[in-house]
């Protein structure tokens, strides 16, 4: 059996077995070429940067070996505390979000406060600096003693996180409700589903199936802006490298978070990426996603 043979016998014609084995060759080709030009623009970059007058300095204090290893320790120890951060306040906002969205999606008169509510948490949080809403959070709330104690700062964090990223994940997923055909609210009530019952198992799964490029991309933000808890004194990444900068009077400690930031995003960016294109695939040859 030749090459390209199907499970039913058929084989491509002798044009079409010339096209593939065209674009396998372009395709091998252009891999080929865009590593070799990749190669030599990397080579110029570093050539010029270590020509500069400043390098020698710019090395000693950012990409100092010996303090990468004195730093490491503690900074990934306070990234340990990020990720908890991140896990605790997406889960959050996952709820809070969809609530939300639920609200403002919501044709009920009774709900028409709740929706005009919500409507006003979203403007106002979708248009405060995420650091002013920590501050906020993390010295106003504490100052009203709702509790008996100290609240934990990390807690702190999580609420503001939650409170800012909710306002964007809501109206991403509103956008995906109202995504939804019509026809198909229709259609759920008229076979005897509540309203309840209509938005988690008919609106909610295909509304989240036309937004999750646009949730993905949202949950790359968080992972970026959860250093910021560190102005409230969560001892994460971000305030370990800046302890360890001062006694190691150098900033190789911020190359180190950062790169553990880069090592957290990369994979969440490139799985963006890769899903969008498969929707993409997906809806040109009319595949129902």
């Amino acid at each position: 059996m030749s090459t390209g043979t199907g499970p039913d016998g058929w084989e491509p014609s002798p044009v079409e077995a010339e096209r593939r084995r065209f674009r396998r060759t372009q395709s091998v080709r252009s891999i080929l070429i865009g590593a070799l030009s990749t190669v030599v623009f990397a080579a110029l970059i570093w050539f010029f940067l270590i020509r500069t007058p400043g390098w020698a300095v710019v090395q000693e204090t950012f990409f100092n070996p010996e303090s990468w290893v004195a730093a490491w320790p503690r900074v990934a120890a306070g990234f340990v505390t990020n990720l908890r951060i991140l896990a605790e306040a997406s889960l959050c906002i996952a709820v809070f979000g969809t609530l939300i969205a639920a609200v403002r999606t919501s044709r009920s008169a009774v709900l028409f406060p709740l929706r005009a509510l919500a409507t006003a948490y979203t403007d106002l949080f979708r248009s405060l600096p995420l650091i002013i809403v920590l501050y906020l959070v993390g010295f106003g709330v504490p100052g009203l003693q709702l509790i008996p104690g100290r609240i934990p700062a990390e807690l702190l964090g999580v609420v503001a996180l939650t409170l800012t990223y909710s306002a964007y994940v809501s109206e991403v997923l509103r956008a995906g409700l109202d995504s939804v055909n019509p026809s198909q609210r229709v259609a759920a009530r008229s076979l005897g589903l509540t309203a309840g019952q209509t938005l988690r198992l008919i609106l909610l799964p295909q509304g989240l199936r036309n937004v999750t490029p646009a949730l993905m991309n949202d949950f790359v933000s968080l992972q970026k802006d959860v250093g910021l808890v560190s102005v409230l004194g969560v001892v994460d990444a971000v305030r370990a490298a800046q302890t360890e900068a001062q006694i190691l009077f150098d900033f190789t400690p911020y190359v180190v978070a950062g790169v553990l930031f880069v090592l957290l995003g990369i994979p969440s960016i490139r799985f963006v990426e890769w899903y969008t294109a498969r929707l993409r695939r997906r809806e040109r040859v009319g595949v129902i996603v």
